[in-house]
């Protein structure tokens, strides 16, 4: 599997000799090359193209029909039907090529209509239908299911080898900390130092206090941090380069319908549910729920394979990894509605009412599944769930809307710097030595962590303690307040002083959100599985901390101002510095994705808490607008144009006054269109177009001097048809003419035999005058998925457009780089 990939920064090339090139073509044979120099960046990892997929490719046995008629001698015509045997490989795409919407739906309403009409001729055939409209429910349960139960095996894997940092579970060293204590006979206060639990100073020395322990167990902490990272970045670049990263914005442009073999196949799933959890535990500022997304959606393939009606259609399949992506984010966050939300808001591209249904059911299922796992041991699918009791007043608006320019700002920031060091990774010796960069930012990140107790803990307990509202048995030095008071009303406690605990946590807090700031800069785009939710939730979760910390003593010392004084009163609960925390971690997030619906739907999944749906609405609209303010893009939008994705946004709106003659090809000065006659052309003639150019299709005409439209044909359909007639059809030479008609011209008795090739023609090719304006053009590849349009003038062919094209000419009118727009 790793015998052909290597790492390393490659020149980018040309589209379509990059996506089209076949260097094994010659007349009457089709063959694949498999140089090492077809090597493919993506996400900054060199992939060779070529390559032997161990995993069913996302759209392979998409087959086709195609009948061969040919001519023979006085004028009779020997025909060959090939419809009892699909021609493999005719209807489908070549690797990082886009696929047509259009003729995709097209062939499964045509397939839809043919059940149904069978369906009334017998009992079985009726079976088949019904068997047929149930399968993308069963498929929803099986993703939900797969999902959810790797979602829990993840879980408990990440806590066991983030605690097996620290020490180990003499009980079984299965155990993590928490489990281990859970049978023993300490006191509540001090459940966190059982005996059965040792760290390694314990184990090694026989004693846990003093210096030299102190250094065993920093050393320790720094050697497993190192041998997890490593060990990930290894195997994802021996085995799964595709398993790199977080995965969204590859998603996002496969489900607006790119084809990129492999990334989500076998391999890549086995590779990025192991590394994910090595990655995590390894104490790096990364999170497991973008790469969740991912892994769901792999499930989502794999399974697809199952389904005819989902093996051989690519537009039904993307229906499917839509519900997928919402298992995703549902088990990553135990937030089903939200995760459906989120598929529909942030990744999807094609969203049918239908698809919506089933990725609620399947966001069920998958948090069904982890919730029945329990991997947490609190009956909660997330380990920072937590529960506030105390409304909020209308003034606290204000530090709320404080937050959310803090996080506007903060996912600007992150934007810009992260996508300035992953271009500077990607364009210098940097991207040469991806297992060199993992382990010095690992070294890096744990020598910085570990002497704060808030930067060594795992990220998703810190969010955990930081959304924690203070009760009477917390024993957290975040909750370390002056108790003066005299009786309580069940948990509620009042506002009170703070305690030199608090001032402790608040300076060790302010030195973690400086690190966690700028180490996660460095850490997104590794060659290691990396998710960014949970570190932007962490920087956001630490400044709502502060300054609820900051609000809750200005209340408690100042309660006669005027801003106080009317909700406020000496002795009342009335800051919730948790509340804070979680205003601020939604901030922070939606600065850096732009999510907005999503987000509030899934914080308050989050929190159990439907009155605190406006803050959150304040804080994630506040960040979007500064962040949008200073950058359009959000992270995933910016590293699709960094890896120069064929994704066409939706969101945004195409305002210049050009027309479909300003971008068509050819332009002035270029030689003329490469067309294909409907029946005067030879096989060598055809095969001569087909090996000198690297055009994904070729317009079909009447003639060459009337270029009058007859339709469109794909390179990938002509050879295939042509070797096969080559193969199986008796008469069929060099010299053969082809014919894209139903009737063929008359021909001399002694001519070879006439090539039928009607079948793979596109009749229906989308066309445009040359008047038409590209905003119009722009919509209609947006909302019709178009791979070309053909441009004419009075029915006379002039050029075409294509996808790239277009995302060219949106570039340009940005004052972008065009040539960024690196795959057809």
């Amino acid at each position: 599997m790793a015998s052909h990939r290597r790492w390393g920064h490659r020149e980018p090339w040309g589209l379509e000799a990059l996506a089209m090139d076949q260097k094994g073509y010659r007349r009457g044979s089709f063959q694949s090359s498999t140089s090492d120099e077809d090597m493919l960046e993506i996400a900054g990892a060199s992939v060779d193209l070529s390559m032997a997929d161990d995993d069913p490719p996302l759209d392979r046995e998409m087959g086709g029909f195609s009948t061969y008629n040919g001519g023979g001698m006085n004028g009779k015509s020997t025909m060959m039907d090939f419809l009892e045997e699909p021609l493999p490989g005719v209807g489908t795409y070549e690797d990082f090529n886009t696929i047509d919407w259009v003729r995709e739906k097209s062939r499964d309403r045509d397939r839809h209509r043919e059940i149904t009409n069978r369906s009334k001729e017998s009992t079985w055939a009726l079976l088949h239908s019904v068997s047929d409209a149930f399968s993308g429910w069963l498929l929803m349960l099986f993703i939900g299911l797969l999902a959810g139960s790797l979602a829990g095996l993840i879980d408990i894997s990440a806590h066991w080898m983030t605690d097996l940092k620290e020490g180990v579970c003499l009980a079984g060293f299965w155990f993590n900390h928490e489990h281990c204590c859970w049978k023993s006979n300490t006191t509540f206060t001090d459940r966190d130092k059982c005996p059965e639990w040792k760290s390694w100073s314990q184990l090694i020395l026989g004693y846990g206090e003093g210096a030299f322990a102190y250094i065993l167990n920093y050393f320790m902490y720094v050697v497993w941090a190192l041998m997890f990272s490593l060990l990930a970045v290894l195997l994802v670049k021996g085995f799964a380069p595709y398993a790199c990263g977080s995965g969204i914005p590859e998603i996002k442009t496969i489900l607006s319908g790119f084809i990129i073999r492999g990334y989500l196949g076998k391999w890549t799933l086995v590779i990025k549910t192991i590394t994910l959890v090595l990655a995590v535990s390894s104490g790096l500022s990364l999170g497991k729920e973008g790469p969740l997304v991912h892994v769901a959606c792999c499930c989502g393939n794999i399974l697809c394979h199952l389904f005819t009606k989902y093996r051989k259609n690519e537009a039904k399949r993307r229906e499917v990894l839509s519900a997928a992506a919402a298992a995703g984010v549902s088990v990553a966050f135990g937030a089903p509605i939200g995760g459906v939300l989120f598929s529909l808001e942030e990744v999807s591209y094609y969203f049918p009412l239908k698809t919506l249904w089933r990725s609620f059911f399947a966001a069920l299922v998958a948090a069904f599944t982890l919730r029945s796992i329990n991997p947490f041991g609190n009956s909660r699918l997330v380990l920072f769930y937590v529960e506030f009791h105390m409304p909020w007043h209308l003034l606290e608006l204000v530090p709320f809307i404080l937050l959310g320019i803090f996080g506007g700002l903060w996912g600007a920031f992150f934007i810009r710097s992260n996508i300035a060091w992953c271009r500077r990774r990607k364009t210098t010796r940097l991207g040469k030595y991806p297992v060199l960069e993992v382990f010095v930012v690992t070294a890096i990140t744990a020598i910085l962590a570990f002497p704060n107790e808030y930067t060594r803990m795992s990220t998703s307990e810190l969010i955990s303690e930081l959304f924690n509202d203070c009760g009477i048995l917390d024993s957290s030095k975040l909750c370390e307040y002056v108790n003066d008071f005299n009786s309580t009303k069940g948990d509620d406690l009042p506002d009170r002083a703070a305690g030199p605990g608090v001032y402790t946590a608040m300076w060790q807090l302010a030195l973690a959100l400086i690190m966690k700031v700028f180490i996660t800069i460095f850490t997104f785009g590794m060659k290691v599985p990396s998710g960014l939710f949970i570190p932007s939730m962490a920087v956001g979760a630490i400044a709502g901390r502060l300054l609820g910390v900051a609000v809750e003593q200005l209340a408690f010392y100042h309660h006669d101002w005027a801003i106080f004084s009317g909700w406020c009163s000496q002795g009342a609960d009335c800051i919730t510095p948790g509340l804070y925390a979680m205003v601020g971690a939604a901030a922070c997030l939606g600065g850096v994705t732009r999510m907005t619906v999503s987000l509030v739907v899934i914080m308050f999944e989050l929190t159990g808490g439907l009155e605190y749906i406006v803050p959150l609405m304040a804080a994630a609209m506040t960040s979007k607008w500064v962040a949008d303010a200073i950058g359009r893009e959000g992270i995933y939008d910016a590293h699709i144009r960094l890896n120069g994705y064929p994704f066409l946004e939706a969101k945004e709106e195409f305002s210049h006054k050009t027309r479909a003659m300003d971008v068509m090809r050819p332009r002035k000065n270029d030689p003329p269109l490469t067309v294909i006659t409907q029946d005067s052309m030879t096989v060598e003639d055809v095969e001569t177009i087909v090996t000198k150019t690297t055009y994904s299709g070729y317009p079909v005409v009447v003639s060459r001097a009337s270029q009058r439209l007859v339709g469109f044909v794909l390179r990938r359909d002509l050879i295939i048809s042509i070797e096969n007639a080559r193969k199986k059809q008796d008469g069929i030479v060099s010299t053969s003419i082809i014919c894209f008609t139903d009737y063929c011209p008359p021909l001399p008795p002694s001519s070879p035999s006439v090539l039928k090739l009607r079948s793979i023609l596109d009749l229906s090719p989308f066309t445009v005058t040359d008047e038409t304006p590209m905003e119009i053009v722009v919509d209609i590849f947006r909302k019709l998925g178009l791979r070309q349009c053909l441009v004419t003038h009075n029915g006379k062919l002039l050029g075409i457009i294509t996808k790239k094209d277009v995302l060219k000419h949106i570039a340009q009118m940005a004052n972008q780089d065009p040539e960024s727009i690196l795959f057809n």
